[in-house]
């Protein structure tokens, strides 16, 4: 949260008081109302279930099933991948409150500013470049490739030109010298001379969430017999550009994607320009050769339904089950759709057009539909050893998909396809779950430990109750548990300062602290009631304290095995018969 300790904290719960969070909420996603709360399917995570809660009363949502949680700026920062300056001056406008951010400097801009202005002084360079008589050849190919010249001017495409140093001398002619010049995956160094790491290559600007450039993406395009090069090169890693972060058109994606309710991924550029100019815009590539938790977490918050659209050949299937297994991996089912001919997207568009396209896009296969079909390829299922090995893939694919209807459906269709009974394929289907189901109880009942279980539910009532608070200071000297110890000491702390507890402006208070903020968010999964007795919160405080006892008592005897001098050996004797009498009070009223 860049930027946070240059506004006055009363500014910020101003702002935060100044909206309502179920309304805020309700703007991006369709909510209920269940009892106190609101529901809604959370788009964080591939899922079809209402299962993030929104609390009006505390200010913040909880998702139940993927964990994401936390205030009204969270939610704007997840959802629209802004940083949370910009998301509080969302709020401000929404709240009607006064908030100038242009005198507010970013972090990380600043930090990183000399790299962002090169970039932008080398888009600048590239883009008048291929607009000069130079360039014309450039152009023409694109032209050629019937890339107009709006798509040109969109994606600020430009032309590094047939010259070693261009850049390189521009730079330092801008004052700009090492470590920034090597640093900035722009310039390399050779002997004592610096080369521009672009020459000859149209160059397509890559930009990251925020829409400020960061890396570039360069094609040949002159066919030289003589040179053995590849046909794409991109900028190395630097800072600033992280190939595994960044998808290539997100800004002008996301809106679009959110509108039409999908997002397209595609392979090449070309593929994606040809798709903008017959005005399908919601359209991305990933930089990497695979999908990354971080662009996963940008396709789940552009739209519900993710489209892989690759090349229409068996490299393009290949490209698309490894993408698809990769997205599901991430928590993404993703829809596949195959084009005729071999043809890829850019060659399928100029052959049949808009309408065709468009068909194919709003008519997708579902995954298990693709991998069927995937997993004959190469096989003679009226061999036996290829129909079993294809029934022992299907089933493994099975496995990967969290949808009930789509598994039963799957599973019929196996059956019709192999003529082998649903029930035996459902039993050859639970029998390779059974070890991942017994490792996930063993899991469940480490985690009802009671110790832990107390610790959890005190901390879950000490964020809503004063009266809680003053008891654990009161009556708690130690919580067990390191992350949670850590969290009853910011509660005590934040009240000591504030007068009152409230979860929200103490997630605002450990904005940077993501242990403590992913604590916060496991205990508000528990889902508690609302209301408690003091009767439950003594017997919370009970188990701890009986926890700790034991502890001790465990320590002292381990100590008195190891003390051969005979008096320390006594005074750890006696301080082992005053936790034993401890141990037989615990039970007494505090």
């Amino acid at each position: 949260m860049n930027g946070i300790n240059k506004i006055p904290k009363e500014k910020i719960n101003e702002i935060k008081n100044s909206v309502d969070i179920v309304d805020v909420i309700s703007s991006y996603i369709p909510l209920t109302t269940s009892g106190k709360n609101y529901f809604g399917v959370c788009p964080f995570h591939d899922d079809t279930n209402p299962s993030m809660s929104v609390s009006r009363e505390k200010q913040i949502y909880t998702c139940f099933s993927c964990g994401a949680s936390g205030t009204v700026f969270n939610f704007i920062m997840d959802y629209e991948n802004v940083n949370f300056i910009q998301a509080l001056k969302m709020c401000a406008d929404i709240g009607g409150i006064d908030l100038n951010i242009n005198s507010i400097k970013i972090k990380d801009d600043t930090k990183y500013k000399e790299l962002y202005d090169m970039y932008e002084i080398a888009c600048k360079l590239y883009q008048n470049n291929i607009n000069t008589q130079y360039g014309s050849l450039a152009k023409k190919y694109l032209l050629d490739r019937k890339i107009d010249q709006k798509i040109i001017k969109d994606f600020k495409i430009g032309l590094a030109l047939n010259n070693y140093d261009l850049l390189a001398k521009l730079l330092i002619k801008k004052g700009y010298n090492e470590p920034f010049l090597t640093d900035s995956g722009l310039v390399v160094k050779k002997n004592l001379d610096y080369y521009d790491s672009f020459f000859d290559r149209i160059i397509f600007p890559i930009e990251d969430v925020n829409g400020k450039i960061v890396g570039f993406s360069g094609r040949i395009y002159k066919d030289d017999p003589n040179k053995k090069e590849a046909k794409y090169k991109n900028t190395k890693e630097t800072k600033i550009f992280k190939k595994g972060q960044v998808l290539y058109n997100y800004r002008i994606a996301k809106e679009e994607a959110r509108k039409e309710g999908y997002v397209i991924i595609m392979e090449g550029f070309m593929d994606l320009f040809r798709a903008y100019q017959i005005g399908v815009k919601n359209v991305v590539i990933s930089m990497g050769t695979a999908v990354t938790k971080e662009q996963a977490s940008l396709l789940k918050r552009m739209a519900k339904d993710i489209i892989l659209c690759f090349d229409g050949d068996s490299a393009g299937e290949k490209a698309s089950y490894a993408c698809a297994n990769e997205l599901l991996e991430l928590g993404i089912t993703p829809k596949i759709v195959r084009l005729e001919e071999n043809l890829d997207p850019d060659e399928y568009i100029l052959k049949y057009g808009k309408e065709k396209f468009l068909e194919k896009i709003k008519n997708p296969l579902n995954i298990m539909e693709f991998k069927l079909n995937y997993l004959k390829n190469n096989k003679n299922l009226d061999s036996e050893i290829d129909m079993s090995k294809y029934i022992n893939e299907v089933l493994d694919e099975v496995k990967k998909i969290d949808d009930d209807i789509l598994l039963e459906l799957t599973l019929r269709k196996l059956s019709n396809e192999t003529k082998l009974d649903i029930d035996f394929l459902k039993s050859k289907l639970n029998k390779k779950e059974k070890n991942k189901n017994e490792q996930k109880t063993k899991v469940e009942k480490k985690n009802n430990n009671m110790y832990i279980k107390a610790e959890q539910n005190l901390l879950y009532y000490m964020l809503i109750s004063t009266e809680v608070i003053k008891m654990y200071q009161k009556k708690v000297a130690y919580m067990p548990t390191d992350n949670y110890r850590k969290l009853a000491r910011e509660i005590n702390y934040f009240y000591k300062e504030n007068g009152y507890i409230n979860v929200s402006d103490l997630m605002i208070v450990l904005n940077d602290n993501i242990e403590l903020l992913n604590t916060i968010k496991e205990i508000n999964m528990l889902n508690l009631k609302e209301n408690y007795t003091v009767e439950e919160i003594e017997d919370y405080i009970k188990i701890i304290k009986q926890f700790n006892i034991e502890d001790e008592s465990k320590r002292l005897k381990e100590l008195m095995i190891m003390e051969i001098d005979p008096v320390k050996k006594a005074e750890i004797a006696q301080k082992i018969l005053e936790i034993k009498k401890l141990e037989n009070e615990i039970g007494e009223d505090e």
